[in-house]
């Protein structure tokens, strides 16, 4: 610390993502790194950079597989990144080479969305973010929106919303406005929830009951979101007293846990929860024995995510006409 400066002092250290400084200043400590869209050598999937909202300079990176014809239809993802609402970006090499690998194996055409990210730009503004992302998506719905890949090549009467940590907590709350908000033409079959950012006051299953870690927890989730009502609001909690886990505006949901992820039980609850609901869906878990948080992105190689992804391009891939 500069003893010389005093706003050079921590005010908030969320060590190993971020610290925020007295003087407002942010410094992200991971998930920094950028690179360009490109037409990847080893899985031939083509890249590149779209602004989907010129007010506040948003764009979002779309994939397109290799060897698609004009004509051709694919199921169309949107794609959500993870950072704890903190850091990250859709341009990150993770994010990059992960969208690469989906699109080549699945076959799929991706749009990966890019949002103001907290605390700048505290929450409620990521979902009002990807929101007006999937409204800009569902904007060529009719085949003449801004976009050439999606009027040619997307199929959206086979959309699906996707994310990890983060980024599935916004999947999911999507999904739901999707339930309220009907856009006509634009088909939501199913939402794929990787490692799902979800909490709540009480404890669930195996969950920590440590006084000292659930107050981390929530003072993380407090300084993402300052409006929220706390640890029960149902943007962290979709399983709270009232939610409307029923509304969910798709027909299927894939999520994945991993065992030695502190949030795993969080996301068998809300299977739990979700087939309780009375809605009319099909919901499956699959659960990565020996892993941790969001393992798939940081060792891609692995046994368990290669099952993984084997069953997320199933999943997209199942009803094809």
């Amino acid at each position: 610390m500069d003893s010389a400066n005093p706003s050079s002092e921590v005010a908030h250290d969320f060590s190993p993502l971020l610290k925020v400084h007295k003087d407002g200043k942010v410094e992200r400590l991971m998930g920094t790194d950028i690179v360009p869209p490109s037409l990847d050598p080893k899985t031939n999937v083509d890249s590149k950079d779209v602004v989907y909202s010129p007010e506040h300079n948003l764009s979002a990176r779309l994939y397109l597989p290799k060897n698609t014809n004009q004509n051709q239809k694919l199921p169309l993802l949107v794609y959500f990144h993870g950072g704890g609402f903190f850091i990250e970006t859709a341009f990150s090499p993770t994010y990059h080479n992960y969208l690469n690998d989906l699109v080549s194996e699945a076959n799929i055409i991706a749009v990966s969305v890019d949002y103001r990210r907290a605390p700048e730009h505290p929450l409620p503004i990521a979902y009002e973010d990807s929101w007006d992302a999937v409204k800009w998506v569902a904007s060529h719905v009719d085949r003449n929106g801004p976009e050439d890949w999606l009027n040619r090549n997307a199929d959206f009467q086979r959309v699906f919303y996707s994310g990890d940590s983060a980024g599935a907590n916004i999947a999911h709350h999507m999904a739901i406005r999707n339930g309220r908000e009907f856009i006509d033409g634009f088909n939501v079959v199913g939402i794929v929830l990787i490692h799902p950012y979800f909490w709540g006051v009480e404890p669930v299953g195996s969950e920590p009951t440590d006084v000292k870690i659930r107050a981390g927890t929530e003072k993380f989730w407090l300084f993402a979101c300052p409006s929220t009502s706390g640890l029960d609001d149902p943007w962290v909690n979709p399983c709270a007293d009232g939610s409307s886990l029923a509304n969910l505006g798709c027909a299927k949901v894939l999520v994945f846990a991993a065992e030695k992820d502190f949030l795993c039980p969080r996301g068998w609850f809300y299977y739990e929860k979700l087939k309780e609901s009375g809605w009319g869906g099909h919901v499956e878990i699959v659960e990565s024995k020996g892993e941790q948080h969001v393992f798939h992105l940081f060792n891609p190689t692995c046994e368990n995510a290669g099952s993984m992804l084997k069953k997320i391009c199933s999943f997209f891939n199942q009803d094809k006409p």
